[in-house]
């Protein structure tokens, strides 16, 4: 069965990760996260494309809470 990805705002991407919208940018301009999709005037980025890099970024580690 096929998933649709959802596109997310800024506003979202800022709330997933916790960072101010300046660090997004920061971020997207330095390569460790992906640049948004343009639609129109409109920045959208790929929910499994920014889980993707975060793991990248994490050297594919994922942490275990306690």
């Amino acid at each position: 069965m096929n998933t649709i990805d959802p596109l997310l705002t800024m506003h979202e991407v800022t709330a997933m990760l916790r960072i101010s919208p300046a660090s997004l940018y920061r971020r997207v301009a330095d390569g460790t996260l992906p640049k948004p999709l343009k639609l129109g005037h409109l920045s959208r980025w790929s929910r499994s494309d920014l889980l993707s890099a975060l793991e990248a970024a994490s050297g594919g580690k994922q942490e275990e809470r306690a």
